[in-house]
């Protein structure tokens, strides 16, 4: 699953990112696989998603969301 496939509200577990084309800035703001990730809101047209990483609040796009692999938490953890 990759984080742009996260619906709103659901938390999950970064597992790996692609270096190559994710944006150092993201890397540098805790955008780092074992990092919890949250989807708090999206744009119209679901571009830019609104993010909350380990308590950093960030933007990215969809495009950069399909590099970054998650696992979904359970509602009971």
């Amino acid at each position: 699953m990759t984080l742009a496939e996260l619906k709103r509200g659901q938390i999950a577990v970064i597992e790996e990112i692609a270096t190559d084309t994710i944006p150092l800035k993201l890397i540098e703001m805790g955008c780092l696989p074992g990092n919890t990730v949250e989807l708090i809101q999206l744009a119209p047209f679901k571009d830019p998603m609104y993010l909350n990483i380990n308590g950093s609040h960030l933007a990215i796009r969809r495009e950069t969301a399909f590099h970054i692999s998650i696992t979904s938490k359970s509602s009971d953890e």
